[in-house]
């Protein structure tokens, strides 16, 4: 495989277990020095093992991306270790805040929304002076199939990402002049250590409502998301990319 990111520097948030482990593990097998950030200190540190077992070079810095210390503390550390910050990938998020609208709690909503959105914005405010500073970078947001459309069994995780979608296309308007290109993926269902731990039936209705006939992996959102911090898609600014085996496309 191509070292396509041979001399940079990748920090993925969320990156102590599933998607994000998988991106940071791929980034460091493309070249990478890689930042693990996520509260999780001791899963951080195990995907920091697995790179450095694997020849990659990494390090982890807990954070919680909806405190602002922290995640400007994030950046701090990763220009201090590795001297820049090339790609980021801003992949942590929570689910809540389901059921009807009404019966929702105000601090579900403030959780939810803090996390996927609020979080998103805080890494994007401390990444972006980093890569004027240097000429240029690129940064993909986690968003959701649930960003595309509505959901009706969790309005509030819906909202927020929806939010990211709308947070990351303004931001691309914003810096694209500047060399930052800014780019989302919207994962639809997709197998990973908590879809792997639900019950049988509801990943029968996850396959059900999928028009692929199937959930998605891991290294299939992983690809995405190398691919959009890649060379290969410098004309890709803006886009929420779908990965949803079809749930997005219309009736199903």
């Amino acid at each position: 495989m191509a070292e396509r990111f041979q001399g940079q520097v990748a920090l993925v948030t969320g990156g102590s277990s599933g998607i994000g482990r998988a991106a940071a593990v791929a980034f460091a097998a493309e070249g990478a020095r890689v930042v693990v950030a996520a509260r999780g200190e001791v899963e951080s540190e195990e995907t920091v093992q697995l790179i450095r077992d694997a020849g990659g070079e990494a390090i982890a810095v807990r954070t919680d991306v909806a405190v602002a210390s922290d995640v400007e503390s994030l950046v701090d550390r990763t220009v201090e270790a590795y001297g820049r910050l090339d790609c980021a990938f801003n992949n942590a998020g929570t689910s809540g805040g389901s059921g009807p609208i009404h019966e929702v709690e105000e601090d579900s909503w403030d959780q939810v929304l803090s996390i996927n959105l609020k979080g998103v914005w805080l890494c994007m405010k401390y990444q972006i002076p980093q890569m004027l500073s240097q000429g240029g970078g690129t940064i993909v947001n986690t968003s959701s199939d649930a960003g595309l459309i509505g959901w009706s069994g969790s309005a509030v995780y819906t909202a927020s990402k929806w939010g990211v979608i709308g947070l990351t296309k303004s931001a691309a308007l914003q810096y694209i002049g500047d060399g930052i290109r800014i780019n989302a993926v919207c994962p639809g269902f997709i197998r990973t250590p908590m879809t792997d731990s639900t019950d049988p039936r509801a990943e029968e209705q996850m396959v059900a409502a999928t028009p692929a006939g199937r959930i998605g992996t891991v290294d299939e959102v992983v690809g995405a998301v190398l691919w959009l911090c890649s060379d290969e898609a410098s004309f890709v600014v803006g886009h929420p990319l779908s990965m949803d085996g079809g749930t997005t496309s219309g009736m199903w």
